[in-house]
């Protein structure tokens, strides 16, 4: 039987997003929750035991400039 693990409202929201789109970028975070420290919700998810995968994809800032950020999802 699998244990439940007890979330804040600010983890449970990021927790969902991810199950819901199947990933979540710190951009996704901050635009449709309002999340502005995305990689320390990580690491508390984490931290409970939540299995999280991620991978660095580039992307074009305004400028057409790359950049690097980091993709993240349930494992």
């Amino acid at each position: 039987m699998a244990e439940e693990i007890k979330l804040t409202k600010r983890l449970q929201r990021v927790f969902d997003y991810m199950i819901e789109f199947g990933s979540i970028t710190a951009k996704q975070a901050f635009v449709d929750l309002g999340e502005t420290q995305l990689p320390g919700a990580i690491y508390e998810l984490k931290k409970k035991g939540v299995h999280i995968g991620c991978e660095s994809m580039e992307v074009l800032n305004r400028y057409k400039e790359k950049r690097v950020v980091t993709k993240y999802w349930i494992a």
